[in-house]
């Protein structure tokens, strides 16, 4: 090619660009940015007391994150943030840390999750979807930090939490959730935090069995996502009263769908946490490993 043709054909190249949208351009150069696609978690978080102790379930959650890349960042999307005012996502360059729980001895309230956050992917999520708006007024809750205080310690990943919007119904934020899929090959740990069973109404002393009802409905859900098949665990209150007893109020449940929205076309799955015999009697521990 002459120096001429080259010249022209640069310049055809620049027009090309300039004539795209804002969001069209951001995706056609998105590959020059990508990352292997990242893994999604979601996290039976149970008691905040796993920050501070050592037991089955911390080492599971340690486990989860064995051999994984090392994340550029991780959205949480944690069962303690709802707003009633759209969906959020936290924006600031250091979340506070929230200690949204009470009645629990002294050292929990002492302990300290020091992450960055990351305000520039906040930026993009709000930019790219337009049902969620950024906001300087949150941190990280008990469902982030403890778990990521055992599964990453030395706090130096940026984290940052994304509300669950409780004026909308399930298939919503399932439907929300695929939209965050471009994080993914961003390098972004995407994690969920809840329990599948949480009825702390029927919480009894610890190593006691689980009953029935809870034991039913954990199998229920397993079933459905070994099979790939959201759709009856979106619409949950049709699965019958195991499911109404073991998911009650949904902040805790709905942070399994943002997950396995995430899921993509014969994408293997996983659990962990789901054979300890010692499981409290109204929540279910067990995690889930997408990819």
């Amino acid at each position: 090619m002459n120096r001429n043709t080259f010249l022209k054909a640069l310049a055809a190249l620049s027009l090309s660009f300039n004539s795209l949208p804002l969001k069209a351009l951001n995706h056609a150069l998105g590959p020059l940015d990508s990352t292997p696609k990242m893994p999604v978690l979601f996290m039976g978080h149970g008691s905040p007391m796993n920050a501070i102790e050592e037991n089955p379930y911390t080492n599971g959650w340690r486990k989860m994150v064995k051999g994984l890349p090392t994340p550029k960042a991780i959205l949480i999307i944690s069962a303690h943030w709802e707003t009633a005012g759209g969906t959020k996502v936290f924006a600031g360059e250091k979340p506070k840390m929230i200690y949204d729980m009470y009645g629990f001895p002294q050292n929990l309230y002492q302990v300290k999750y020091p992450s960055a956050g990351s305000p520039e992917l906040a930026q993009e999520i709000s930019a790219t979807i337009s049902e969620i708006a950024p906001t300087h007024e949150w941190g990280l809750d008990h469902g982030a930090w403890s778990v990521l205080v055992k599964m990453f310690p030395d706090a130096s990943i940026p984290c940052f939490q994304l509300s669950l919007n409780k004026t909308r119904d399930l298939q919503w934020h399932y439907d929300l959730a695929k939209q965050l899929a471009f994080l993914r090959r961003k390098g972004v740990l995407i994690l969920g935090s809840g329990n599948i069973v949480h009825n702390l109404r029927y919480l009894r002393i610890f190593n006691q069995p689980a009953p029935d009802w809870a034991l039913s409905f954990d199998h229920t859900v397993t079933e459905a996502i070994k099979k790939g098949d959201h759709q009856p665990l979106i619409q949950y209150h049709k699965l019958g009263t195991a499911a109404q007893i073991s998911v009650n109020s949904a902040e805790h449940y709905i942070p399994l769908l943002y997950t396995l929205a995430l899921q993509e076309k014969g994408e293997p799955v996983t659990f962990s946490n789901h054979d300890i015999e010692e499981t409290l009697l109204g929540v279910s521990m067990r995690c889930v490993k997408v990819g």
